[in-house]
């Protein structure tokens, strides 16, 4: 099994979320990550379609909704976070 990451876009983005919303983000792309991995066994060699914009969700511990979209780059075998809100 490949070694899938995640990252926002841009790189900064994270830094304007508080503590508990950014570590629910990571949570969640965690988790995304593993299932991408397994989902795309092929990783760099794909020849798909790409799965394009999609929505995850969570809640931090404090019971805010946290809602992501995020990009599958199956061939950089990686999860890249565009936007982020949360209620």
């Amino acid at each position: 099994m490949s070694e899938w990451t995640w990252e926002y876009h841009p790189d900064d983005y994270g830094d304007s979320l508080t503590p508990s919303v950014k570590a629910e983000v990571e949570r969640i792309c965690a988790e995304l990550a593993v299932v991408n991995s397994m989902v795309f066994l092929e990783g760099a060699a794909y020849q798909g379609p790409s799965p394009g914009l999609r929505v995850a969700h969570g809640r931090t511990p404090g019971g805010r909704y946290v809602m992501l979209s995020y990009l599958t780059d199956v061939r950089g075998e990686r999860i890249v976070v565009v936007s982020v809100s949360c209620l």
